[in-house]
């Protein structure tokens, strides 16, 4: 096999395009809206101007900065219902780096959890005697990932926030259920703004006095009358500066797409084949973040009282239930049951899929999407989409298909993006005393 010269002083090497390469990047060019293999390549962290963003609120290194610290910043969580919790928990409890910047447990816990384990998969809730079961600031679904968020335009499984896009022909007639959208940003800021007060956070001049925020906030908002500069709004938008910025383009699959055919092994190429073609994956999946702003039925279970902790009788997330998906929010029968299509970057960062985490591992996904037999009987067979089942996909092809999604798609540097230390000096991104433990901060 021909070998090509990467350059005259590298060490490094590349084998020239094979076949299996030619035909990989001819598909791509079919699924692309004539942009070819660019389309689907992730832009550098740090390369702001080619970052999707909300023009309200344009990502500046200074907003980053902030962003990055507040998300992991445990002083954030000072609004509990319990005061011993005070200063233990923050974003990142429920959306820690080492689990790809998702829960590393079935459902996300912020006030009234304890412990992080190894990778954010040893938190547990508090006993009952400690702090009630009522009271715990738990997730209502599968806490969705940060990677590669900048590339939708509203935000939560059900996209209820946000108020550009989509959503705005929604915005005035759920104002009263969803009130953050009358701010007007996209998904991210308006969930920075909810955030804070769903999850007990407590970002204002008093956060950045006590703690030392206050430069950072002059940086990221100098033109921010210094009255209103340090209040919780702009620590939303700078928090969803920073998310948009936490990008896999580390991944094998997007040194492939530079052109280092190294980097993926010929079956997670084979894969690759599959994903966009037979296995119809691109047709919901696609651009740089193999997402969309689309959302589809896939018949599965919301999360099993039996296994979880539930907000209630009803189980609320940012006062929508989350049974119905999509159609909570718009109000519209042919919603429901829909959810966001999420990126496929880093899957195996965690073990639980779905708004429901009712599926636990990368094979079982594909094996449920290609039998197309639903978990949830009620959910209509017309809600379903139409890429679910009759794939006959055969066991090689995914075999292929689940390396690809494993391993082609996995940045192993997306610990990167969480900072080595706060300002506060807390343990992150958990300061609970097990956590802490486990974390070796004591």
């Amino acid at each position: 096999m021909a070998i090509v010269l990467v350059g005259c002083q590298s060490d490094e090497y590349t084998n020239a395009p094979t076949s299996l390469d030619k035909d990989l990047t001819l598909l791509l060019e079919a699924c692309s809206p004539d942009q070819g293999v660019s389309y689907f390549v992730l832009p550098n962290e740090t390369d702001y101007t080619s970052i999707p963003q909300d023009p309200l609120n344009p990502i500046t290194k200074e907003k980053v900065a902030l962003g990055q610290l507040l998300v992991h910043e445990t002083a954030v969580g000072g609004n509990p219902k319990i005061s011993g919790n005070k200063y233990s928990y923050v974003c990142a409890s429920c959306h820690p780096a080492a689990s790809g910047f998702s829960a590393g447990i079935r459902q996300g816990i912020g006030e009234g959890g304890i412990g992080f384990g190894f990778a954010g998969e040893g938190r547990v809730a508090m006993d009952e005697s400690t702090m009630p079961r009522d009271s715990i600031d738990v997730q209502a679904v599968k806490p969705p990932t940060l990677i590669n968020v900048a590339y939708q335009e509203v935000a939560l499984w059900n996209g209820s926030l946000g108020a550009q896009g989509i959503n705005a022909p929604y915005v005035q007639q759920n104002s009263g259920i969803v009130p953050e959208n009358l701010f007007g940003f996209q998904g991210l800021e308006t969930q920075g703004i909810a955030g804070q007060k769903e999850h007990r956070l407590k970002i204002d001049a008093e956060f950045a006095e006590e703690f030392g925020y206050k430069s950072y906030f002059d940086a990221a908002f100098p033109s921010s009358p210094e009255d209103e500069r340090y209040e919780s709004i702009n620590g939303a938008l700078a928090i969803a500066a920073f998310n948009r910025t936490i990008l896999a383009n580390q991944a094998p699959w997007q040194e492939w797409l530079r052109g280092n055919t190294n980097a993926l092994t010929e079956d997670q190429k084979k894969g690759a084949m599959v994903f966009f073609d037979k296995g119809k994956c691109f047709e919901c999946h696609t651009g740089p973040a193999l997402k969309s702003n689309e959302f589809h039925a896939w018949g599965l279970l919301d999360f099993d009282p039996s296994e979880t902790i539930i907000h209630g009788a009803t189980r609320r997330s940012f006062n929508i239930e989350v049974q119905k998906g999509r159609g909570e929010f718009t109000g519209r029968a042919e919603d429901d049951y829909k959810f966001k299509v999420p990126t496929l970057y880093n899957l195996k960062s965690n073990k639980f899929y779905g708004h429901g985490g009712s599926v636990t591992s990368i094979r079982e996904v594909v094996e449920y999407k290609n039998g197309g037999v639903k978990q949830n009987a009620d959910v209509p067979d017309a809600q379903i989409a139409s890429q679910f089942g009759a794939l006959n996909l055969t066991e090689e092809e995914i075999t292929n298909l689940v390396d690809f999604l494993e391993n082609g798609l996995f940045d192993p540097n997306i610990a990167r993006y969480a900072p080595t230390s706060v300002l506060s000096g807390n343990c992150i991104p958990n300061n609970d005393p097990q956590s802490r433990i486990d974390l070796g901060c004591d």
